[in-house]
């Protein structure tokens, strides 16, 4: 008992450490990463790895090993530059290797180096969050105190994925887990591309466990909680290389040795990692949209320049230089030392430091990194410019280009979309993107040349054994080379490009949706997608069914706001909207009435979102966004019915999330009327409705007592005539 007790006390005084695998050369953002590591990547005004410490030293973390692997030279020297290293109370440590082609080699070494004193956090170098640890760390603890199996804790968050695409938000791939309801085990991880089209489910999992609850709906974070029997677990078993596909599901299979990993779900926090073009087009726009505070562009962490906030959203360093006559639209960032032409536009972008810009030029969607050129004219859209390029006069990118380091674009030259473009010829033998987690098989191997020279420190044998076919140039003075697709990889371009998939292809992929046949169970019934199995789960409760769709219903509410907010952010078209919100429509089961409804709170938030400084201004704000989104709105009130909705929504906000619309009821419903929105029998029909309400409930009826009144006489003339 005392030997127990003492070591306790002495894991209490051990610093709480963590383990940073730096992947720093993955398939999925080459060519990109043949000559800079992913960590160092800028992600909005910082590279991805300061994120990462930054948030690990605010999370009470001590000590923090960074292993790395490619390109580790690179590592080594910006950490060793940065003031990271001899931070008090935060050490920083790199371990290096140039055998490790995978996570499971990572820990090996680092368990023989035997550094790791305690329970430690494991996260890859592409991490952004801003979760607190304490509480995930506490139930880890506790549950290791009670049952010494219990060696991982994973942190997940609520993620529903796309009903069309069966994607996440960050472009991995729909995720499926059953969890333990009551005590949050894990049994069973699988992500969609490895289901071959069904789910299959062990018995045992219904037999031993009282209830089970099937997830679709949870985002992995990539962040866990670790004993250091996890390093020993990877070193007993050679064969477990990735993390979640080796490991995580060898343990969950594993009946002898009876090892456990729990999920911690985080709720109001922020946790993602950076795994493909889409993720960091989405994590970049989450960074400015602040859900990430205080790791955002206008607070001071280590490795990043602060910017100052202005209104909309938009960041601007100090020292650039801009004409008047250019337009920097809402979301974007714009690096210090940048100087922009005359009517140029730029929208939802960042822009890096000591960039020029020339006169005309439209930038909508981009990534902009350092010292970049370009010239009068060009267009660029949804695309990723790394350091150093340029671009000659009237070159334009089609949405989802990718421009590596230092590539020249030719005059008037368009870059078709999705295209790669890189100094350095695309190798012959391509790495299959059987992604290890935090490192793939190419990790090993020497690092490439930086392309920080001249062409001539290329390869010589990798370039005369190139195809000719592959020798496409880049236009009227351009310098690089068009990286092919291979074959079937242009869905997979589209699916994790930084630009929004096309509305023809996300009818394609509806109508191949639709077509899909469910496979049902033995008795006939179908397995939901998300919800808790087991004996007693087919209940008559009706409390609980109303409880479920009560929180279906304001989930979808949420969705679709954040699928409005985004249009207007992006500037998509209302029948791309419409699409999106009909998927979700379908997803959570839903009337066309309550798409009414979020749609017409989702408008009337962006009126009240707007700058006003009177009652007056706020009317004005309603009359310019109702105008500009009203075929969007008509097009889900094809009834009375769906009118009638939009009313009582109006009223609900009124009352509650938006009072200030309060005095402004009847005019704003006058002019839904003007506008042909609500017509004069929704209102009578709502009115009428209201006549035996409680007094309470008839405050907006009374105030539009004389616009009704004024309706039924008008109905009345026109049954008389």
């Amino acid at each position: 008992m005392v030997a127990k007790k003492d070591e306790e006390e002495e894991l209490a005084r051990t610093p709480l450490q963590a383990i940073i695998l730096a992947d720093s050369f993955t398939t999925k953002f080459r060519p990109i990463t043949l000559e800079r590591p992913k960590v160092l990547l800028p992600l909005v005004n910082a590279p991805m790895i300061d994120y990462t410490l930054a948030w690990l030293e605010s999370a009470g973390v001590e000590e923090v090993f960074v292993f790395c692997c490619a390109h580790s030279k690179q590592v080594i020297d910006y950490l060793d530059k940065s003031n990271w290293f001899g931070q008090p109370n935060f050490s920083v440590t790199t371990i290096e290797s140039h055998n490790a082609i995978s996570a499971g080699d990572a820990l090996r070494l680092i368990y023989e180096q035997q550094v790791i004193r305690g329970d430690f956090i494991l996260v890859s170098g592409d991490t952004v969050s801003n979760m607190s640890l304490s509480q995930a760390l506490k139930e880890h603890k506790e549950r290791r105190r009670n049952d010494s199996n219990a060696v991982m804790t994973m942190v997940i968050k609520q993620s529903k994925p796309s009903p069309i695409t069966r994607q996440s938000r960050l472009g991995t791939e729909e995720l499926f887990m059953v969890i333990d309801p009551e005590t949050k085990q894990l049994l069973y991880y699988e992500d969609r591309v490895n289901l071959k089209g069904y789910l299959s489910l062990d018995k045992a999992l219904l037999t031993d466990n009282t209830s089970i609850s099937l997830q679709n709906d949870k985002q992995d974070c990539y962040i866990d909680i670790c004993s250091p029997e996890v390093l020993s677990l990877f070193t007993d078993n050679f064969d477990y290389q990735h993390l979640r596909r080796d490991f995580v599901k060898g343990l969950l299979v594993d009946d002898i040795m009876g090892y456990k990993i729990y999920t911690h779900e985080i709720h109001s926090s922020y946790a993602a990692r950076i795994d493909n073009y889409r993720s960091y087009d989405t994590i970049s726009k989450d960074i400015i949209q602040r859900w990430t505070y205080p790791l955002v562009p206008d607070v001071q962490f280590f490795g990043n320049s602060a910017t100052k906030l202005e209104r909309q959203g938009m960041y601007r360093a100090p020292e650039i230089k801009q004409s008047r006559l250019s337009k920097i639209g809402p979301f974007t960032v714009i690096g210090t030392g940048t100087s922009i032409g005359i009517n140029t536009e730029i929208s939802n972008s960042v822009v890096g430091e000591g960039c020029s810009i020339g006169a005309n030029v439209t930038i909508e969607g981009c990534y902009i990194w350092d010292n970049v050129t370009i010239e009068d004219g060009c267009k660029l859209k949804h695309s990723i410019v790394c350091d150093g390029v340029t671009m000659n006069s009237g070159a334009a990118l089609e949405p989802g280009v990718v421009l590596s380091f230092k590539v020249v674009v030719g005059r008037n030259f368009l870059v078709p979309a999705y295209s790669k473009v890189s100094l350095l010829q695309q190798p012959i033998k391509q790495d299959s993107d059987e992604e290890l987690e935090y490192a793939d098989n190419s990790s090993g191997i020497p690092e490439v040349p930086s392309i920080s020279g001249t062409l001539d420190k290329l390869n010589e044998e990798e370039r005369t054994e190139l195809p000719d076919s592959q020798e496409y140039d880049v236009g009227d003075g351009g310098v690089g080379f068009i990286w092919l697709v291979s074959e079937g990889g242009q869905e997979e371009e589209l699916r994790h490009s930084v630009a929004p998939i096309p509305v023809d292809k996300l009818v394609a992929i509806m109508q191949i949706t639709n077509d899909e046949v469910d496979i049902p169970n033995e008795d006939g019934s179908f397995l939901p997608p998300s919800g808790e199995l087991g004996p007693d789960s087919i209940t008559n409760d009706s409390n609980e069914d109303a409880e479920d769709i009560r929180d279906d219903s304001i989930i979808f509410e949420r969705e679709v706001e954040a699928t409005f907010q985004r249009a207007v952010e992006e500037d998509v078209t209302d029948d791309h909207v419409i699409l999106e919100v009909n998927s979700l429509r379908l997803s959570y089961n839903m009337a066309s009435a309550d798409c009414a409804g979020a749609l017409f709170y989702s408008v009337m938030k962006l009126a009240l979102d707007a700058p006003h400084d009177s009652p007056n201004e706020l009317y004005k704000n309603v009359v310019t966004t109702v105008r500009k989104w009203k075929k969007l709105l008509k097009y889900y009130l094809p009834s009375i019915d769906e009118e009638i909705e939009v009313i009582l929504k109006f009223e609900e906000m009124c009352l509650e999330s938006a009072k200030e619309y309060s005095p402004l009821f009847l005019q704003v419903l006058h002019h839904l009327y003007d506008q042909d929105i609500i017509q004069e029998e929704a209102i009578l029909d709502w009115a009428s409705e209201k006549e035996g309400a409680e007094e309470s409930d008839k405050v907006f009826v009374k105030q539009s007592e004389k616009f009704i009144q004024w309706l039924k006489e008008a109905s009345e003339e026109e049954e008389e005539d």
